[in-house]
């Protein structure tokens, strides 16, 4: 079993753009949100808000307003 070194929180406010932009791509391909909560985006995502809550929304308020943006 072979583990990833473990992420620091500068590291994920760096990719937290790509991030987001990754939950629109699976968003647009038509993924479920049950499908979403198990990517690593959604992980990472969840990981920053619970870190710095006041600073970045939940993954399933990001996940909504995609929804609102995309017009589903």
């Amino acid at each position: 079993m072979s583990t990833s070194p473990a992420i620091t929180i500068g590291e994920l406010e760096a990719k937290y753009p790509l991030y987001c932009k990754a939950m629109r791509l699976l968003l647009s391909e038509g993924r479920s949100p049950l499908q979403m909560k198990k990517t690593l985006c959604w992980e990472r995502l969840e990981t920053l808000h619970l870190s710095l809550p006041r600073r970045y929304k939940a993954p399933s308020h990001l996940l909504r307003l995609i929804q609102r943006d995309l017009g589903d």
